[in-house]
């Protein structure tokens, strides 16, 4: 079916008459470039991705124009030659003062006047940024938002090509990270005042997990602490015979240390009672349950060690004291299950026992079973049915609770088999791992109970809180970039980001104008 009749021409006049009215000719410009555009278009037979493209770059252009004529609407702020502030008399300034403003639209000059005391000094106020609400720096909140939103996915040049490439915003790389630093600030405070999860509408157990990932660094955290601090940790000491090389340059070796993030999440998920046979079957055969219940308001916290102000805060120390927080804050009037997944890393669990001391600690058994294909392989090939199978038998023991039985049988193959020193390696490495965990390895009980026996949720968070971020090829961090990134991920990440954006504002706005909290 054609169509004949000219699109939107009929109306032109009187869309042109409303915006001339509301806003003035300079915005009826482009808006007849509009309206001829899409008029061409028609004419030209364009492709419909084509004029939405086009119509894009005319909106934005439209954009600007309604923005800079909002604010010269706005008026220039002069509220009078003095102004009454907390008892202080203030002084207009002779001429208004311009303030830039960097909007998604494009940059934008508000000229207004400024009060002081005395000419020159220190400006007091500012009637006009107060009315409009306008930021502390240039960036627009709106810009600060996007340029935020793709720095959590991807890399700052890549995230401002992204800008200027599909809404034509244009900015730099050092001005996106400028902006990131700015933000990683409301972070910690987002975090301590976010409101708790209705506890009434949440499943029975409340799960915390927790796990380290390296991050590679420009500095090593040790070098900071000798070069800032004056700290010089235990470094052991190897006799050669070489000149040692300046730079590393020997085959496999990393071209950089890397320094641990640690990551943890809080969640609640409902029981679900199982025997061991149903997990050992899950496990052989690869499969996931339909009915397996889903992780429920889950947040995420990363931390990694810093020097503030000539003192050493740990990472791991700060990252439990949050997670103790919200643990507090998420449990309900009655007594309901607290359970606390992990791999064996002793310094977590002593973490845990101080600010967790009431949860149930669990050893992943994910980790478990990586031991124990370890000890198959002292006996049998890599990926062959043998090593299979001898993973399989001592799994059930350890479903089945027998812990310390499993433990006698290994130590036993050990003394009777005359293993080469590698192999013995992976048998006394499982050995010393159940014994050292025996006490968060009651897998039958667990089970029984319904509770999750495995940490996917927190090595998930690892993998998408730094892994997919902080490890792209050739990335090198310092401290002050890589932990704002951090921070703001595992709140982009725990869908917390627009209530953080607004937090972020409120709280300027509040110093800058003295808002009402």
């Amino acid at each position: 079916m054609v169509i004949d009749k000219p699109l939107f021409l009929p109306e032109v006049p009187m869309v042109i008459m409303a915006c001339e009215k509301a806003f003035g000719k300079l915005m009826c410009g482009h808006v007849a470039e509009i309206v001829a555009f899409l008029s061409e278009s028609r004419r030209e037979g364009k492709r419909l991705d084509e004029v939405e493209r086009g119509l894009l770059q005319r909106l934005m252009k439209l954009g600007h124009a309604t923005l800079e004529e909002y604010v010269k609407q706005a008026g220039d702020g002069n509220v009078g030659e003095t102004l009454e502030q907390e008892g202080r008399c203030l002084h207009r300034s002779a001429t208004p003062h311009a303030k830039a403003y960097r909007s998604i639209f494009g940059p934008v000059v508000v000229c207004r006047y400024v009060y002081w005391i005395r000419p020159g000094q220190k400006i007091e106020a500012v009637p006009l940024d107060a009315r409009l609400g306008l930021p502390a720096g240039e960036p627009s909140y709106v810009l600060e938002d996007f340029v935020g939103r793709l720095a959590m996915e991807m890399p700052y040049a890549q995230g401002v090509g992204w800008l200027e490439e599909n809404l034509g915003i244009t900015t730099t790389v050092r001005a996106a990270e400028t902006m990131v630093a700015k933000l990683a600030p409301h972070a910690e405070t987002f975090q301590a005042a976010r409101a708790p999860v209705e506890v009434s509408s949440e499943a029975e157990v409340l799960v915390v997990t927790a796990d380290g990932k390296g991050v590679p660094m420009r500095r090593p955290l040790e070098q900071r602490l000798e070069e800032e601090l004056g700290i010089r940790r235990h470094k052991r000491h190897h006799k050669t015979t070489y000149a040692k090389a300046r730079k590393r340059r020997s085959p496999g070796t990393p071209s950089s240390r890397k320094q641990m993030a640690y990551v943890g999440a809080v969640y609640r998920i409902a029981t679900w009672k199982r025997r061991p046979q149903d997990f050992l079957d899950e496990v052989r055969h690869a499969t996931v349950e339909a009915d397996r219940p889903r992780p429920q308001n889950e947040r995420l916290w990363a931390e990694m060690t810093q020097i503030r102000k000539g003192h050493v805060c740990e990472g791991a120390r700060r990252l439990f004291a949050q997670l103790g927080r919200e643990v507090r804050s998420r449990q309900g009037s009655r007594p309901q299950p607290i359970v606390c997944v992990m791999d064996g890393q002793p310094s977590l669990w002593k973490l845990q026992q101080t600010y967790l001391p009431k949860a149930t600690g669990i050893l992943d058994i994910f980790h478990g079973m990586e031991k124990l294909w370890k000890a198959a392989y002292a006996f049998h090939p890599q990926g062959s049915a043998q090593a299979e199978a001898f993973v399989d038998r001592f799994l059930a023991m350890l479903l089945k609770g027998k812990v310390g039985y499993a433990i006698g049988i290994l130590r036993r193959l050990l003394k009777r088999n005359k293993l080469s020193a590698s192999r013995q390696e992976g048998l006394q490495e499982a050995i010393r791992y159940f014994d050292a965990n025996r006490e968060r390895m009651r897998y039958d009980e667990y089970l029984k109970a319904g509770y999750p026996i495995g940490s996917g949720v927190a090595e998930g968070a690892c993998r998408h809180v730094v892994k997919d971020r902080m490890e792209r090829t050739g990335m090198r961090w310092e401290i002050e970039g890589a932990q704002p990134v951090l921070h703001l991920r595992a709140i982009h990440l725990s869908d917390g980001w627009p209530k953080f954006i607004e937090h972020r504002i409120q709280s300027e706005q509040t110093a800058l104008y003295a808002l009402p909290a």
